[in-house]
Parts: structure tokens; sequence; C-alpha cells
């Protein structure tokens, strides 16, 4: 996929200072694109920015910090970027964490629900107009693959006792809810969106003292040859930003090159809807893109 004519072809990044979102942008960086790394530590992000800018010769490289917990920080981030980029081609929403206890955003929502989820649905309306702008381009939304659903009534944990990948694993359905939604909604717009499943590999999802560190840990110190790195994880990604034969498709769910059939409740057009109706409420109706 290339830039129209007049315009260098640029990307977005989110969660692009370590591990899998590094490996994308370097990536990237390295087919010559202009790149934005969202990071949430400026000086990691800026040391992560020097190194991709040493490793690839790509001086275009353009930093942006921000909480996506927290919806004033998105929206800030949001228009940081619409000054700086003339055009987006490319928007991978790849940032995500995970929680050992309940915790709440600045706008009281359960963190891994607004990280997860609200996060790349806000982020995405606030940037789709710019988007639109510079068809053809594509958003990619980095998901997981645990067979779950959604509780609907109880997204914040408010009456269920709160459990860590449990959390985790129902804010990432709403990747494949908001995928499959969105992509209706852009339609004959020039812009198509996919989810991907990257694989196991070596992460910090929840941070290096969390339960989910302390268990990666364990498992390198057993055997940690036998981990994919996040390079080898982000080649699933790149495919789907990258490759031509995937110029139209869209609203589709991607593992290794194939597609893979996501959870019942995220082919349920109606809980899709939902969900939307939902995620905008939650951030002040921003999702009224489309119809």
């Amino acid at each position: 996929m290339s830039a129209s004519a007049g315009g260098k072809r640029t990307a977005l990044v989110t969660g692009a200072n370590s591990g899998l979102g590094k490996a994308i942008a370097i990536a990237l960086a390295a087919e010559g694109l202009r790149v934005g790394l969202v990071v949430r530590d400026r000086a990691r992000g800026a040391a992560a920015l020097a190194e991709i800018r040493a490793s690839t010769g790509n001086d275009d490289l353009h930093l942006f910090t921000a909480d996506l917990a927290d919806q004033l920080t998105i929206r800030a981030l949001a228009q940081a970027v619409l000054d700086r980029f003339d055009r987006l081609d490319l928007l991978i929403n790849n940032a995500g964490t995970a929680f050992a206890e309940r915790k709440l955003s600045p706008q009281g929502i359960e963190c891994a629900l607004a990280v997860n989820h609200l996060g790349p649905f806000l982020l995405t309306m606030l940037l789709l107009d710019r988007l639109k702008a510079s068809a053809p381009a594509r958003i990619v939304n980095v998901g997981t693959r645990i067979d779950t659903a959604m509780d609907f009534d109880d997204l914040n944990w408010e009456r269920r006792p709160y459990r860590m990948m449990k959390g985790y694993g129902q804010s990432k359905l709403g990747n494949l809810h908001f995928t499959f939604e969105l992509a209706r909604r852009l339609q004959g717009s020039g812009v198509t969106v996919n989810c991907v499943f990257p694989g196991v590999f070596r992460s910090n999802l929840g941070g290096t003292d969390g339960a989910q560190g302390l268990f990666w840990k364990l498992l390198i110190r057993l055997g940690g040859w036998a981990i994919p790195s996040p390079e080898r994880a982000a080649r699933r990604v790149l495919y789907l930003a990258d490759a031509p034969e995937l110029a139209n498709v869209s609203g589709q769910y991607f593992g290794d090159r194939k597609p893979l059939t996501a959870p019942a409740q995220a082919r349920d057009a109606g809980a899709n809807l939902r969900l939307w109706q939902i995620s905008e409420a939650l951030t002040g109706g921003a999702g009224t893109a489309g119809s």
C-alpha cells in the first residue's frame, strides 16, 4: 500500500516504546514511513525513538505521549497528531495491558476496559476524518484469542469479583466488536479495519511486577528459547498493514495470515452495535461515524 501523490505515507502506532509496538514501529520506519510513536512515558519513548532512528536511519519519527486510560489525554493526543500530520495512512491500535486488581480510570471506568477497548475506540474516532481524507488507509486493531463474552450489564466489574485475565479477555474482546461494527460503518470510505491476534510472544503485559509479568519471567527461565519474540509477532500485524491482497479486505479477524473464527458474541451484529452505543456513551459521543 502506498501513499497517494503529494504526501508521505504516515503511520501511528500505540504502545510503541517496547515489545510488539516497538517491533512494529521499527519495521515501518525501515520501510521509510513517517512514524508516530504513542507512549505513556516520555523518557522511555525518547529512548525507543533514538534506538529506532539509529537502527533504521529514518529521521522522520515523532513522539506523542498519552495515558490511554485517561480520555482527556487521548483527546489531547489526537489533536497533537492532527496538528503534526497532514495525512494518516495507517493506524495501529496496539497498546494493551492487564491489571492484577480492579482499578478505575480518571473517568471512573475499569482500567482494562478503558485502555484496551475505549482507548482505541476514542482515538480512532477522533482520527477517522484524517484517515478518510488519506484513503486508501488502514486501521489494524491488535487483539487476542480468548473465547469469552462481555457482560454488558457489568462492564465496570461492580457486581462480580475482579479477575485479571477475565478483565483483560473481556476488554480485548471489545477490539473485535469494535472492528466488525466499524467495518460496517466504513463501507465505501476507502478505509479498512481488521483485527489481528499476534500469537503468544514475550511481553510485559501487566507490568514486570504484575501477575502476568511473573508468569512470563518463570516461563522464560524454564524455556524462553521456545517463546516467540515480539519481532516475530509483529509480522502478523505488518501483514495486515502492508499486504496488497488485503487492500479491500475489511471487518476480518486474522491470525497468521489466515482468518480466524471470532468468539460467538463478537459475531453477533446486535452485540457489536450494543457495545458501540455503550462506548459512545462512555466517551462522550465520540463514535458518531457512520450509522
